[in-house]
């Protein structure tokens, strides 16, 4: 009875496993696209982070000015993709007989891992910027 209980739930257990290495893929890509939309934002406003930095802000005021955008983006990404990953997993869980009802607690942790994620992508960017020479950014003028 066990064998043919797990032959029946193999197909569903390789789609478990392909969308966690499909997830994985996506959240490091999404990372690099992050990390390069943080570089490019950063190289683009040098001239305003060297003034800044002339003028006496710090380096987590700097940190918190580049990532401050880039967190309000995630947030409403995460507010969007809430309603729809519930919406997706109910209708899935409704073709089984004995389902589990899904926890709010579980789209909580998925966001705070969210936001986590994409302030380390885009802290390491912007502390880069952040300790940068002023000098080099402001030479030209």
């Amino acid at each position: 009875v066990d064998d043919t209980f797990n032959a029946k739930f193999k197909s569903e257990q390789l789609i478990g496993k392909l969308s966690q290495l499909f997830a994985l893929l996506a959240i490091l890509i999404s990372c690099l696209g992050l990390f390069g939309l943080a570089a490019y934002t950063a190289e683009q406003r040098s001239k305003e982070i060297g003034i800044r930095k002339v003028l006496g802000a710090s380096v987590s005021g700097l940190v918190k000015l580049l990532s401050k955008d880039f967190l309000k983006l995630v947030g409403i990404s995460i507010l969007i993709a809430i309603p729809m990953a519930w919406y997706g997993m109910d209708s899935w869980l409704q073709d089984y007989a004995y389902r589990i009802e899904i926890d709010w607690r579980i789209f909580l942790v998925a966001g705070v891992v969210a936001l986590l994620i994409a302030l380390v992508t885009v802290s390491f960017q912007a502390v880069k910027a952040a300790l940068a020479n002023p000098v080099d950014s402001l030479k030209t003028e």
